[in-house]
């Protein structure tokens, strides 16, 4: 992960700024228009972790949605419930659309494909 840079002149923040011609990140300030290279090309990471909670409200906002078909032909693998919500949805880097299913249990929420 990248970390702020400051100026070696005039300590202010320096800013990533693409060199076009070159093909290169420098770090530039706007100030005194110090530049340095690059060492790493990556300016900003950030990696998202998804609450419990929110999945479960999420999962249980689609067991509520009155627009998505409903199936008591299918039992939730966990808990043995009848009822399941499902849609269809692509997975990432796969070709073709999958089906998903929710267990309308609200203890469970159980997620499976098919």
């Amino acid at each position: 992960m990248s970390t702020m840079k400051f100026c070696r002149m005039c300590d202010n923040i320096l800013y990533p700024k693409e060199d076009k011609e070159q093909k290169i990140l420098i770090y530039a300030c706007h100030y005194c228009y110090y530049e340095e290279l690059a060492v790493n090309n990556c300016v900003y990471y950030a990696e998202v972790h998804q609450s419990a909670a929110k999945r479960n409200r999420a999962l249980r906002d689609v067991t509520a949605d009155p627009t998505l078909p409903r199936t008591e032909s299918v039992q939730c693998a966990k808990c043995s419930h009848g009822e399941a919500v499902f849609f269809q949805a692509t997975s990432r880097g796969e070709e073709g659309v999958t089906l998903n299913f929710v267990c309308c249990n609200p203890t469970c929420l159980h997620r499976w494909t098919d």
